[in-house]
């Protein structure tokens, strides 16, 4: 049905937008360093390709 992959895609797109809002991404604003990483930058390169992981998952499927 591609009235349900549209409206995953829409969830998927508002999942995204609360992800990179500020309130969220202010929790990994510290000073701490993961693997040698600040963790910001990790946080953010994690989030965007979860999102695009997703996404890739999502237009790749069947139609089920």
């Amino acid at each position: 049905m591609k009235r349900a992959r549209s409206s995953r895609l829409v969830a998927l797109f508002c999942l995204g937008w609360l992800l990179f809002s500020f309130p969220v991404l202010s929790l990994w604003d510290r000073d701490v360093s993961l693997f040698g990483l600040p963790l910001f930058p990790l946080a953010l390169f994690l989030l965007w390709a979860a999102l695009i992981i997703a996404l890739a998952w999502l237009m790749e499927r069947g139609e089920s």
